[in-house]
């Protein structure tokens, strides 16, 4: 963005000084947050403040709350933006001002504390070659890979997952489907737990992942493995089955900036659209995946 544009800014920063009569302090606070915005611009290679779109804004709040900024710091930058654009369009600069119809992120939403990629990695090199350990090297595997809560990986059939796909249909709360790309190392995974599942199943069971008498896994069954396959590994946090679901959504985050890509994965009942688990654009979802889950990858010649 050239110095022109920023002249915009500088004026703005003038206006609150000289009409508004904010402080120094405030509009110091305000013009850290225009340059965060300027920084942003220039990485999406947005030459002028006119050219912002919705869709870039909603992006911004996206990447500053993937990389820890808080809800309430995200909502401060955005309505320093709001401001920006309004007094842009008084000074007729711009026709619109498309921070109007961007918010932050719900303080709820934001996510615990997380395994990062090394340490993921590191958790999921299972030691031994028994049934027991092939099995829980795949839900781990797939726990992390498609962001799955407890409840929907204990209850996946083994009709749920479409292997050739490189997909999974979960249930989720309320009974509702939806269908989650699965990386390959997950794929790999879950395929050499199939061939010894036999071993464990009884015949007439239909979960994917059972238990060591034959029956479909329980929720506490994972959490206690997990539990000492971490300790195992030597990781020094609590880890248990939400903190992969918590890893997947910060590494999505981080790495795509598509907060809605990522909750449309994740199943989250508030996404926008009512209609969000009939209407899933999986071929943008899967791209997303692609690009930016750390073991994901999946190989493209099938």
């Amino acid at each position: 963005m050239d110095s022109a544009q920023w002249q915009l800014a500088e004026s703005f920063l003038s206006h609150l000084r000289t009409e508004r009569r904010l402080s120094a302090h405030t509009i110091a606070a305000y013009r850290r947050d225009l340059v965060c915005l300027r920084n942003f611009c220039d990485k999406q290679d947005i030459v002028a403040w006119g050219d912002l779109r919705v869709h870039n804004l909603r992006r911004y709040a996206a990447t500053e709350f993937a990389s820890g900024l808080s809800p309430r710091s995200v909502q401060r930058r955005l309505s320093g933006a709001r401001m920006f654009m309004q007094y842009l369009i008084r000074e007729n600069h711009i026709k619109s001002n498309p921070v109007v119809e961007v918010t932050a992120p719900k303080a709820s939403k934001r996510l615990p504390d997380t395994l990062d990629a090394e340490q993921m990695a590191l958790l999921m090199q299972v030691r031994g070659d028994e049934p027991a350990d092939r099995r829980d090297r795949a839900i781990m595997e797939l726990l992390y890979s498609s962001g799955l809560r407890l409840a929907e990986l204990v209850g996946l059939n083994l009709d749920m997952l479409d292997r050739d796909e490189g997909t999974v249909r979960v249930l989720g709360k309320g009974g509702k489907e939806r269908i989650v790309p699965v990386g390959r190392y997950a794929l790999k995974a879950v395929a050499d737990w199939q061939r010894v599942r036999a071993n464990l199943a009884n015949v007439d069971e239909p979960a994917l992942f059972v238990g060591t008498r034959g029956r479909r896994i329980s929720p506490r069954t994972v959490q206690a493995m997990v539990k000492r396959r971490a300790t195992e590994a030597g990781l020094p946090q609590r880890v248990h089955p939400h903190l992969f679901r918590h890893s997947f959504a910060t590494h999505m985050l981080e790495s795509s900036g598509d907060l809605r890509g990522v909750q449309e994965m994740l199943g989250h009942a508030d996404i926008s659209t009512t209609q969000i688990y009939t209407h899933l654009d999986f071929q943008h979802l899967a791209q997303i995946y692609d690009k930016a889950h750390p073991r994901a990858q999946r190989a493209k010649n099938k």
